[in-house]
């Protein structure tokens, strides 16, 4: 996977992956400098396609701030947290951009 391998070239080791409950998902939840980041991954195969940040829209955010809450609950995690993405285009699975630190 193009993002993890990209996280883990920043730095962040790989806590886990495709953590799903029910009514949310999370691709990556890594960690770096003792703060969890939980990244949504956005693949598009064509880069005319868009940007991974459109499709981050508020219910995907609630989805994602759902399923950081439960998994910090399961793994009695008490620190910060952030929420993030990784944009992957093309049949060369190239990074296309990271947004740290999503806020709507």
């Amino acid at each position: 996977m193009a993002a993890k391998v990209y996280l883990e070239m920043r730095g962040f080791e790989i806590v886990e992956q495709n953590f799903r409950r029910p009514r949310c998902e999370i691709d990556i939840i890594a960690r770096k400098n003792g703060i969890i980041q939980f990244v949504e991954v956005k693949y598009y195969k064509n880069y005319d396609q868009g940007g991974g940040s459109d499709a981050i829209t508020i219910t995907k955010l609630n989805q994602m701030r759902r399923g950081a809450t439960i998994w910090m609950e399961e793994s009695k995690w008490q620190k910060g947290y952030l929420l993030s993405a990784v944009e992957v285009a093309g049949t060369d699975f190239q990074i296309m951009s990271f947004l740290e630190d999503l806020l709507y």
